[in-house]
């Protein structure tokens, strides 16, 4: 079965010094988090993009310091 619930777009401002800037968050209901299938961790770094009109997330993937 796939999870599933509500989310929302919230949009928040922080002024730094005279510049005001804007972050979108997206918040993501508890019970789709925390289901054992969800495939991310809190702090984890995504690639977000836009495909064929849908938001797709993905994990990033760490490039290894050599």
């Amino acid at each position: 079965m796939v999870s599933q619930g509500l989310g929302r777009i919230v949009i928040r401002y922080s002024r730094v010094g005279n510049k005001v800037y804007t972050k979108f968050f997206i918040y993501i209901p508890t019970s789709v988090a925390k289901d054992s299938s969800f495939p991310f961790k809190p702090g984890e770094r995504v690639i977000i993009r836009i495909q064929d009109n849908k938001l797709i997330v993905e994990p990033a993937e760490l490039e290894e310091k050599t």
